[in-house]
């Protein structure tokens, strides 16, 4: 089987060598943007990502919700606390079927596509679609980027009332439900 995909490979012409990657967490991020009192808007990430893709196109990454970056000590253990509820759920993960056969490209091309993917947060996984440009990198790996956030609902992954809690304890008189999420990522080969 690996010596008909080489073939196949070498067919197209392209520079990979089908591996497994790993997520290079120092070149990529997750943000999300929070709207409070219906005006005031903030961007926040994550640093915790890890991340692999298999030669079979099984896309992973894992977010560590511990490490919610806003900007704030006091909000970030809130968030934590009381809407991730980090204790029970210490991760969110997205998992992605990639069609690699379409990603066969050569360093610096890209494509656009349409990129079905689950999201699996506190304890709900949920099918969504991210507009994703995928461009081929020198030296083998794909960086990914949205081109369009993805919007996550807090209500379809059970976080409505942790929402409710961080809005009574700030006193804001709003916190936006729909939450924008817009990636940049980038797999690298495994050594």
């Amino acid at each position: 089987m690996k010596r008909l995909m080489w073939v196949v490979l070498g067919c197209m012409a392209s520079q990979w060598a089908w591996a497994d990657w790993a997520l290079d967490a120092k070149a990529s991020s997750v943000q999300f943007v929070s709207v409070k009192n219906a005006a005031v808007t903030e961007v926040h990430h994550f640093t915790q990502l890890t991340g692999a893709m298999n030669d079979a196109g099984e896309a992973t990454l894992n977010i560590d919700l511990a490490s919610v970056e806003t900007g704030i000590a006091i909000r970030n253990e809130r968030m934590q606390k009381m809407l991730f509820n980090t204790a029970k759920f210490a991760s969110a993960q997205v998992a992605a079927k990639v069609d690699l056969k379409a990603l066969a490209l050569k360093p610096g091309e890209f494509l656009d596509i349409d990129q079905p993917l689950t999201l699996t947060l506190h304890g709900t996984s949920k099918t969504l679609s991210a507009r994703c440009r995928v461009t081929a990198l020198a030296g083998g790996g794909y960086s990914v980027v949205s081109l369009a956030p993805v919007l996550v609902q807090a209500a379809d992954f059970g976080l409505a009332a942790g929402v409710q809690a961080l809005q009574a304890v700030a006193k804001l008189s709003s916190i936006a439900t729909q939450v924008p999420v817009q990636v940049a990522l980038v797999y690298r080969p495994n050594a």
